[in-house]
C-alpha cells in the first residue's frame, strides 16, 4: 500500500509503531547507487544514522503478516477526505489503550460512532490521513 505524503520516514516510523512493524534499512541498496554513480550523492540522506532515500521510505512486518506500506514525498498536501483508509481490528477491551497509544505517537482522534456496529474509532495520522479502529 502506497502513502503520498511530506515527510516519508517519519511516516514510515509512525506507521511501524502502529503495526509494531519495522522501518525498512535501504542503507546499503543506497549506499551501493551512489558508489556506482546510479543515484546523485544529493538523494541520499542520514536517518538514524543509517543512508536513506530522500523521498522514499517503506515499514513492513518482518513475519510478513501486516501489510507492507510504501511513503513516498510529493509536492502537494492532502486537501481532501482519503478515497482509500486503513480500518485496524483492535479487540474492544482494548480499544481505548490502543487510541491513547496511537494519540501519544501522534494520531488524532476525530470521532467515534456505533451507528454501523461496533464502536469505531476515526483517526488521523500525523499527515492527515483518515483511518479506523474498529
Amino acid at each position: 500500500m502506497t502513502f503520498d505524503c511530506a515527510d516519508p520516514h517519519a511516516q514510515a516510523a509512525f506507521w511501524a509503531k502502529v503495526f509494531g512493524s519495522a522501518v525498512e534499512d535501504h542503507s546499503a541498496l543506497v549506499d551501493q547507487l551512489v558508489a556506482d554513480g546510479r543515484m546523485p550523492a544529493d538523494d541520499r540522506i542520514v536517518v538514524n544514522g543509517r543512508s536513506a532515500f530522500r523521498d522514499v521510505a517503506a515499514c513492513s512486518d518482518p513475519t510478513g503478516v501486516e501489510p507492507r506500506l510504501y511513503f513516498q514525498r510529493v509536492p502537494e498536501g492532502k486537501v481532501a477526505k482519503n478515497r482509500v483508509h486503513l480500518d485496524i481490528h483492535v479487540d474492544a477491551e482494548e480499544k481505548g489503550a490502543e487510541v491513547e497509544r496511537l494519540v501519544g505517537l501522534g494520531a488524532q482522534l476525530v470521532e467515534t460512532h456505533s451507528d454501523r456496529g461496533p464502536l469505531t474509532y476515526v483517526m488521523r495520522d500525523p499527515e492527515g490521513n483518515e483511518f479506523c479502529l474498529h
